[in-house]
C-alpha cells in the first residue's frame, strides 16, 4: 500500500515506514495522521485511509548524526544521476583528487561521471585532464537520507522536508511585515 513519513512531535523528520506500520502507530494512539494518500485499509467493521505522513505524540530523542553515509545511491542522489564534468548521465562515481594521489573517499572529493568522463579522466587531476567540475562537491544538507532510502521522495512529504531554518524563516516572514 506504500510509505508514510513519520515525523517528531516538533515535526521533524525521523524516518519513513510501512503505510500498515504507520496505521498501526494511528490506531495505538502513539501517532496522529497528518495526511493521507487517498487509499483506505478496510476490515470487517471498519476502513481508516492509508496514512502518508504522521506525527508522534510524543518527542523522539535522535542521536546527532554529524554527517550523511556516503554510499554510491547517496553520491547519484546529491548529484541528481548527472555527470559532474559533461552533464549527461551518470553510471560511476569519480574521485576529483585520485586516491593514488593521496585523494580521500569523502563527501567533498567524491562526484558522479559519465563513463566517458570517467575514462578520459584516468588517473589525473580535472586540470590536467582538460576538465571542469560543473560544481563544488560537498556534504549534502539535506534530507538526503530520505531519498536514498525510499528511492523517491512522495509529493506530501516535501514541506516536511525542508531544512528547520526556511521553515521557521517562512512562518516568521509575515508577523515580521509592517501592519
Amino acid at each position: 500500500m506504500g510509505r508514510a513519513l513519520v515525523l517528531n512531535a516538533t515535526y521533524e523528520p525521523l524516518c519513513v515506514v510501512s503505510a500498515r506500520r504507520a496505521l498501526v502507530l494511528v490506531l495505538k494512539h502513539k501517532a496522529e495522521l497528518v495526511d493521507q494518500n487517498g487509499g483506505m485499509f478496510r476490515s470487517e467493521r471498519a476502513a481508516h485511509p492509508v496514512p502518508s505522513v504522521i506525527r508522534l505524540k510524543y518527542f523522539v530523542k535522535v542521536p546527532y548524526r554529524a554527517r550523511a553515509s556516503l554510499s554510491r545511491r547517496a553520491v547519484f542522489v546529491r548529484d541528481h544521476f548527472e555527470c559532474q564534468y559533461c552533464g549527461s548521465t551518470a553510471e560511476n562515481v569519480d574521485h576529483v583528487i585520485p586516491r593514488s594521489r593521496g585523494g580521500t573517499h569523502t563527501w567533498e572529493n567524491v562526484v558522479a561521471a559519465c563513463k566517458r568522463c570517467n575514462t578520459r579522466k584516468e588517473d589525473r587531476l580535472p586540470k590536467e585532464a582538460g576538465m571542469r567540475l560543473r560544481s563544488k562537491p560537498s556534504v549534502p544538507r539535506e534530507r538526503i537520507w530520505i531519498i536514498v532510502a525510499v528511492g523517491r521522495v512522495d509529493p506530501k512529504w516535501e514541506p516536511y522536508l525542508v531544512p528547520l531554518g526556511a521553515a521557521a524563516r517562512a512562518e516568521a516572514a509575515p508577523s515580521l511585515a509592517p501592519a
